[in-house]
């Protein structure tokens, strides 16, 4: 049998409890023999290189040397000890994460089969330089298509110029027009999808066809009711030759939305081997909800109907991030429908304004460490509804952060300005978790799924 690598983890005395605890778990999964390190100090956090460099006896045979994350200074100070030394994880129970072993998403997940049209909306009132903005973010975002999004009332007489623009940068590109002279520019200048025919305009599908045999067009009922209407453009647009996709229409909740998830079913039935389209702004813009559960659940209705293709924006506040958020969807639903798994703990990107697991240290461990703390450092947890803050001569708790403020200055009435804005700093992130239930964690950014912004310690400030 291969010898499993010697790992030296270095903490202090009030951490090695936990330490121990985590490492019996996680060794036999991570396949290390690991030994610990408690030096003489009561708070890991507060060690720097230097002075561990100074104390640190290591083993032989040891491979790696693991410190607590939150020791600052220089690793050059090791080098004379001849084994690679790095900082772990700030908090202990991020250390299965730190070693491959954290649950999530397993091998391969990732992959997906719904294709994502971003809409830059009211395309003709916006500049050029505007729209290829708007369209590298959606493409970065994890949008297909570009979606031109035009005005009735009047012809854009730019629509080719934007379009060849957007060719340039390697976009596909789709128009939504129901005006012939636009979408034919459009179409001579590389766009590759009409959004969208009815009775109304099927006429000009034939010809488009004849001259951009490629061309693709979403097919659409007269009215959001009238699926025969809808079986009727299918019918001819297939006798002509011209390729199509179907989009039974979303309607909003309140205006018909059950019976319009009731047509994708009955497109599904009646049309087993076509190509589907929805549009889900409907839902997304038109309801005063945060977008990312609406969109992860129309996808998870699109993955199992066979819908392929959706149609988004971004205009609403609430639904700013939905390309990323529906990219994100997609990739969640098709491992679950694929593999017959709940979607469940696999995307956490998607859980933003709660957190999906909250780690909390305990009444008697926050007691406890308040009795040993010796030092003037504040420390602060967020944890049962109260603000926690401590050091080696204060103790204080509860719900009201300028209470706790108050009664602090009053402990130490020293305070400086710089120590005082940073307590304010860590008060504000920590109400917030308290007020969602997230987790908090003292100079880590709170998460926000997809959207949270790494946060500087001010350990790591010059």
């Amino acid at each position: 049998m291969t010898p499993r690598p010697r790992l030296l983890f270095v903490t202090g005395k009030l951490a090695e409890p936990a330490l121990r605890r985590v490492l019996d778990d996680l060794a036999p999964r991570a396949g290390f023999e690991p030994h610990v390190a408690v030096l003489n100090i009561t708070v890991a956090a507060l060690m720097t290189t230097a002075w561990v460099a100074r104390r640190l006896a290591v083993p032989d045979g040891t491979e790696r040397v693991i410190l607590p994350g939150y020791c600052r200074g220089e690793l050059t100070e090791f080098e004379a000890m001849g084994v690679p030394v790095e900082r772990g994880p700030k908090e202990l129970r991020d250390l299965p994460e730190f070693f491959g072993k954290a649950s999530g998403p397993p091998p391969g997940y990732g992959a997906f089969d719904i294709s994502i049209l971003a809409e830059v909306n009211h395309a003709p009132r916006k500049p050029l330089a505007a729209v290829l903005a708007e369209a590298r973010h959606y493409r970065a975002s994890g949008a297909d298509v570009i979606d031109l999004g035009c005005d009735p009332g009047g012809t854009w007489g730019g629509v080719g110029d934007c379009v060849a623009a957007l060719r340039a940068e390697g976009f596909r590109v789709s128009i939504d027009s129901f005006d012939p002279v636009e979408v034919e520019a459009a179409l001579a200048a590389g766009a590759e999808l009409v959004l969208s025919v009815n009775g109304t305009n099927v006429e000009h599908a034939r010809r488009w066809h004849e001259h951009y045999p490629a061309v693709e067009v979403v097919a659409t009922p007269d009215t959001p009711a009238d699926f025969d209407s809808l079986e009727r453009t299918a019918a001819q647009l297939s006798a002509w030759g011209v390729k199509h996709r179907l989009d039974p229409i979303l309607e909003p909740i309140g205006f018909g939305f059950a019976a319009s998830l009731g047509r994708y079913l009955e497109a599904r039935r009646r049309f087993p081997d076509a190509e589907l389209m929805m549009g889900v702004g409907n839902l997304t813009e038109l309801t005063d909800v945060d977008s990312a559960g609406v969109n992860v659940l129309l996808a998870g209705f699109c993955q199992e109907v066979g819908i392929r293709s959706v149609l988004t924006t971004e205009v609403i506040p609430w639904a700013r991030s939905a390309v990323k958020e529906f990219d994100l969807a997609r990739r969640l639903v098709y491992h679950a429908v694929r593999e017959k798994v709940l979607p469940k703990r696999l995307e956490p990107g998607l859980v933003m304004l709660r957190d999906p697991k909250v780690h909390e240290q305990g009444e008697a461990a926050l007691a406890e460490l308040a009795a040993r703390v010796t030092d003037k450092n504040y420390r602060v947890f967020a944890e049962r509804g109260e603000i926690h803050v401590l050091n080696g001569s204060v103790y204080l708790r509860g719900s009201d952060p300028f209470d706790v403020f108050e009664k602090l200055l009053a402990a130490d009435p020293g305070l400086d300005a710089a120590h005082a804005f940073y307590l304010g700093y860590e008060f504000s992130k920590a109400v917030t978790a308290l007020a969602l239930g997230k987790g908090y964690t003292q100079d880590q950014a709170l998460r926000w799924g997809f959207l949270t912004v790494p946060e500087k310690s001010r350990h790591d400030r010059p």
